[in-house]
């Protein structure tokens, strides 16, 4: 996900600038051998090298307007893109606190919880939070006991069981 003012813009945003531009020197390609042919037509009136020029001329307005679709479509994609994930952040927030909250987690075994559920090894997780590992072991300890569960992959899986409809992947 690409931060808002962003400088750099993700690989899906790139494409599509660079259909765009394509698309930009496509048209002005094309008005100029529109031009050229209407300003031929006028001087020297239909013949072969017209007749080239105004099929040149209409396989560029094609092709503009083939990419300018492509582009729009692509900038859709990316948008229903964002928004998905954005849904499914928000599900994973929700979820998180729901479950902490029925877990009756304390504020402390709540943060242990969320950077175990990051993948954070307990000495990582005592140096972020600037405590004993031995207090880390402990809080979460709490947190498998609560969460009914005995390791930091299962703590993990029941967030994932409940996000994936395992039933509709097995059919699909």
């Amino acid at each position: 996900m690409r931060i808002a003012g962003s400088l750099f813009p993700e690989s899906g945003d790139r494409q599509a600038l660079a259909v765009a531009a394509i698309v930009v020197v496509q048209a002005l390609g094309a008005i100029f051998f529109v031009a050229d042919a209407i300003g031929d037509f006028l001087a020297d009136g239909f013949g072969f090298h017209i007749a080239i020029e105004s099929l040149v001329a209409f396989a560029l307005v094609a092709g503009v307007v083939f990419g300018a679709r492509s582009v729009r479509a692509m900038l859709a994609q990316a948008k229903r893109r964002d928004e998905a994930l954005a849904i499914a952040s928000g599900a994973l927030a929700d979820l998180v606190r729901q479950r902490f909250d029925a877990w009756q987690l304390t504020r402390g075994e709540a943060d242990v919880a969320l950077f175990a559920l990051k993948g954070c090894s307990v000495p990582q997780i005592a140096a972020l939070r600037q405590t004993a590992e031995g207090t880390v072991r402990a809080q979460l300890t709490r947190v498998y006991a609560k969460a009914g569960v005995a390791s930091q992959a299962a703590l993990v899986s029941l967030f994932f069981e409940d996000l994936l409809d395992v039933e509709g992947l097995r059919q699909g």
